[in-house]
């Protein structure tokens, strides 16, 4: 969840709800919070990979759990486009989006030749993007420029505000990972729903850190529109030879989770393509490295074209809607264990989320997912008339 998300989500929320993202914030807090706990119990039930895939499609039928999979697969291929654009916007901002494309290259090849990222490399990672936070913080409150004013002023409206959850939920990407542990952990009913609060609250704690800072920094107006926040933030305290410092924490943060996220969206299209919900050829898994390097280099493909042709903030918006359906499919399966409250709020919230996000984010977001729903349809069609497609 610490990543590269809090890098960028922030303009596109303050954007939206100017100083009602911090409102945005604890929103989307709370959406992730049902979302993983539901997670969890599911996970419990079902301890294969696959995640809302498997659990749609045991808990609501065939239709549901194909349609998580593609809401996962499409959203999760704009977050790849937009932890790329990250790193070109830190690293190199007149040529960013080449730069990004570059990454998205090199790290698919990366990806095939069987490198994948190491429990190790993560706790680097994260380590090294916690120190760039604190630093940033550190140096915009004590700066003496920030001022408290510029966290109030703003009267943003209630849409608005539920808009810049939504994309703000972007930030919280990856709490889910922790209800894939079922069968490694001690007592897991227990441990798992713990983990969860433990993680989510230190995440809403940085960030609420880092959220205010910039925009006490910064105000509302200057923060929507900056390409990369931290570094504006930090040069406008007055520290502007650290902001390499903050670009490289960045850029580091958004290559490993881009590398995580092509993993991730390669093997739930490897699974999809077993179950003919996606060409059978992608199911090829390399004789050598052992990897589904067809789906690899599919996706490493897909993500370079989307990367080439959209704004960072357009990517955070396609990606949030694809989640948040994601999502609410995972809340309406844990309602079939017998649980009520929490699967019932992150529904709702969800659905809420996704349909308030930025008109093009929605209406590009419902297009591409009924694309799904169409072609599992026409599957479901070939199959009965004795076709070729067996979709489980």
């Amino acid at each position: 969840m610490i990543g590269a998300g809090i890098f960028v989500a922030l303009a596109p929320a303050a954007a939206a709800a100017g100083t009602g993202l911090l409102i945005g914030l604890a929103l989307a807090a709370v959406v992730a919070c049902c979302n993983a706990m539901s997670s969890a119990w599911l996970a419990a039930r079902y301890p294969s990979s696959g995640g809302t895939y498997v659990y749609g499609r045991e808990r609501l039928g065939p239709f549901w759990g194909h349609t998580a999979g593609w809401s996962f697969v499409v959203g999760k291929t704009a977050s790849c486009a937009a932890m790329a654009l990250t790193v070109g916007h830190y690293a190199w901002p007149a040529h960013a989006t080449a730069v990004a494309v570059a990454a998205v290259v090199t790290l698919t090849a990366i990806s095939y030749a069987g490198v994948q990222k190491s429990a190790l490399l993560t706790r680097v990672i994260v380590a090294v993007v916690l120190a760039v936070l604190a630093m940033v913080v550190v140096l915009v409150l004590r700066s003496g420029s920030a001022e408290p004013a510029r966290l109030v002023g703003d009267r943003p409206s209630f849409y608005g505000v539920l808009q810049a959850a939504g994309l703000m939920f972007f930030a919280f990407a990856g709490y889910a990972r922790i209800a894939t542990l079922g069968e490694e952990v001690r007592d897991p009913a227990r441990t798992i729903p713990r983990a969860v609060m433990i993680a989510l609250g230190i995440t809403l704690v940085v960030y609420a850190a880092v959220a205010v800072a910039v925009l006490a920094e910064l105000g509302s107006a200057r923060l929507a529109a900056a390409e990369a926040p931290l570094s504006e933030a930090v040069r406008a305290a007055g520290f502007g030879g650290l902001v390499p410092v903050v670009s490289a924490g960045a850029a580091i943060g958004a290559l490993g989770a881009l590398l995580a996220l092509l993993l991730g969206v390669s093997r739930t299209s490897l699974a999809m393509a077993r179950d003919h919900h996606l060409p059978h050829a992608l199911a090829a898994v390399h004789p050598r490295h052992g990897t589904p390097h067809r789906a690899e280099l599919a996706v490493g493909a897909a993500v370079a074209v989307v990367t080439a042709l959209v704004d960072v903030r357009a990517a955070i918006g396609f990606s949030s809607f694809g989640v948040l359906l994601y999502y609410a499919i995972a809340n309406a399966s844990a309602l079939t264990l017998g649980r009520r409250v929490l699967p019932a709020v992150g529904l709702i919230g969800c659905l809420t989320l996704a349909f308030t996000l930025p008109l093009s984010s929605v209406l590009a977001g419902a297009a591409v997912v009924a694309i799904g729903m169409g072609t599992y349809a026409v599957q479901r069609v070939r199959a009965g008339s004795g076709g070729p497609s067996r979709p489980r």
